[in-house]
């Protein structure tokens, strides 16, 4: 999830192995038409395989220690020592209603190394989910992990919910020399939605106060009065390394401008994603289309970025779960720069471009538009957390795999002690097809729609609206009856939320593996065929190409192809 910070590397990183770029938008109680606190997540990366992990909740022995391996790779990262208990995690989010997401900024690249250094993003993400309860235990456990055993990530911003608020940290290491990291935790106003994409946002921060502490009073981050936390070291370290003026003022110090300062691509590429979640939610964001752009990124005498979005905003109206997955599913519609309206979407407007994201013509270079949804995610949910239910029915993970524009997102409660079989951890692999994966079965899908897609995502959307209309129904049933369950039985109450989650899940894979072959036989060879009942023969209709793609062909073939009498 590496930001370039020059347009030059954006190729570059678009192709690195490991790279991702993924996206995530908050929202808060009073933002939501339910009360619910929200989160979402696309994973996104060309070797991620999508599926949904599991940790059960567990006791461990006196002196038990914890093999930890970063996420990216898999490489093994070093042991720390085992708690005596763990949560049961089920992909993103706990049994106690926490859910954790994120997306990498990279930043300074002098701070991108730490030799020695154990906890990457995605170990600091996922320990983190087994040890604690809330968001700001949560903000505690995660900066002491890091703090012991050192920052092996480059930059990340990392959301944290729970059921009754909503933060955003923002974290970078030391580099070569010092361990761990410094890094700044902003909780989110209720009634507002905040989002990060790849470019670090949180600039200025109150200091120590009524409202903010630094980590040294870290015993005082439960006081609900506090809203902001941040590293004793976050300024200094930086005029330490000379990033920041040593006569520069505290107060004026912006975390994001001095650790990871936005550029084009840092805009394009990053905050347009932003800016489009904003947009759709208030319509006041039309003042920051050239930042998002990277067309005007105005700057003042510290080099810092003087006309950036707000970290949060006020959405004109509250929002519900099937908007949020919605919001997820951009691809910056409605603005010139909607992927589906140029020459590069093809004749059946594909809002999709295939890497690199960057070119050269005559000299000068080029980008195609990075928007929210994309082709190589693999996994993508929307965590919402209920106040108003007990821990063990009120988290659910909306989880889908691959484009998010594509797929469908069913409800997997977090207090559930098994996945579904379709999407487990083990069922195929990136370079082992099998249909009975939730993500090949997608792929499948998605990747026969992106050849015709004008024609063929229609009938995606309709089928993908519907099912999500039934889950959320559901939902409402399930709750109900797991609520009066639980105050008789609290095992029976989880093992019914379980063998709802799995069933689902695993009816869900039949229903698009059926999907594709409806679709395979309605759209192959390039015809649209209709059955006609009673008759053998389907009804078989053969699209025109547009015009504009038609006088295309004849520009570039002059009378090659021109009939003659």
């Amino acid at each position: 999830m590496r930001k370039a910070h020059l347009l030059v590397t954006l190729a570059l990183v678009c192709c690195t192995t490991y790279t991702m770029a993924c996206t995530n938008f908050l929202f808060t109680k009073g933002a939501t038409k339910d009360g619910s606190t929200m989160v979402t997540y696309s994973a996104d990366s060309h070797v991620l395989y999508g599926e949904l992990y599991h940790w059960p909740a567990q006791d461990w022995p006196a002196g038990s220690m914890l093999d930890v391996y970063e996420w990216d790779t898999g490489k093994f990262m070093g042991k720390i020592p085992q708690v005596a208990h763990t949560y049961n995690v089920v992909g993103n989010m706990n049994e106690h209603q926490l859910a954790i997401s994120e997306t990498t900024f990279g930043g300074r690249k002098e701070l991108e190394s730490q030799t020695g250094a154990i906890i990457d993003y995605g170990s600091a993400i996922y320990i983190t989910l087994q040890r604690a309860k809330n968001a700001r235990e949560a903000i505690v456990v995660m900066t002491d992990l890091i703090e012991k055993y050192g920052w092996a990530s480059s930059g990340e911003s990392i959301s944290i919910i729970d059921p009754n608020e909503v933060w955003i940290i923002e974290i970078i290491g030391k580099g070569e020399g010092e361990k761990g990291a410094v890094w700044v935790a902003r909780m989110v106003p209720d009634g507002y939605v905040s989002a990060h994409a790849n470019q670090a946002r949180i600039t200025t921060f109150p200091l120590e106060g009524k409202t903010s502490i630094s980590s040294d009073k870290m015993n005082k981050i439960y006081d609900p009065n506090i809203t902001t936390v941040y590293s004793k070291d976050v300024i200094s370290f930086a005029k330490e390394k000379g990033f920041y003026p040593q006569d520069g003022k505290n107060k004026d110090f912006s975390f994001s401008d001095t650790y990871a300062p936005v550029d084009f691509s840092g805009a394009r590429a990053c905050e347009i994603r932003v800016w489009a979640f904003f947009n759709a939610v208030n319509p006041d964001m039309a003042q920051y289309w050239d930042y998002a752009t990277g067309r005007n990124i105005q700057r003042d005498s510290k080099g810092y970025a003087t006309n950036r979005m707000p970290l949060w905003i006020k959405p004109s109206e509250k929002v519900d779960v099937m908007q949020v997955m919605d919001f997820m599913r951009d691809h910056l519609e409605g603005t010139e720069l909607d992927m589906s309206k140029d020459m590069g979407a093809g004749p059946y407007e594909c809002p999709y471009r295939w890497r690199p994201m960057s070119f050269k013509v005559d000299g000068k270079e080029y980008v195609h538009e990075r928007a929210t949804a994309t082709q190589q995610t693999g996994f993508t949910f929307v965590a919402q957390c209920r106040s108003w239910l007990p821990d063990e029915i009120g988290g659910i993970l909306w989880f889908g795999v691959d484009d998010a524009a594509s797929s469908v997102y069913f409800p997997m409660y977090s207090a559930a002690t098994e996945v579904p079989f379709a999407f487990a951890v083990g069922n195929g692999s990136m370079m082992e097809f099998t249909n009975k994966a939730a993500f090949w079965v997608f792929n499948q899908v998605t990747n026969f729609a992106y050849t015709r897609y004008n024609l063929i995502h229609p009938e995606i959307r309709a089928k993908q609206v519907a099912l999500e209309k039934q889950y959320v129904n559901f939902v409402q049933m399930i709750d109900a009856g797991a609520k009066e369950m639980l105050a008789q039985d609290k095992e029976s109450a989880i093992n019914f939320i379980t063998d709802f989650s799995c069933r689902t899940g695993n009816h869900l894979v039949d229903t698009w593996r059926d999907f594709y072959g409806y679709l395979f036989c309605k759209f192959m060879d390039g015809n649209v065929k209709t059955a006609i009942p009673g008759e053998k023969n389907p009804k078989v209709e053969q699209p025109a190409l547009p015009e504009w793609y038609l006088r295309m062909i004849i520009e570039q073939t002059g009378k090659k192809l021109e009939v003659v009498e």
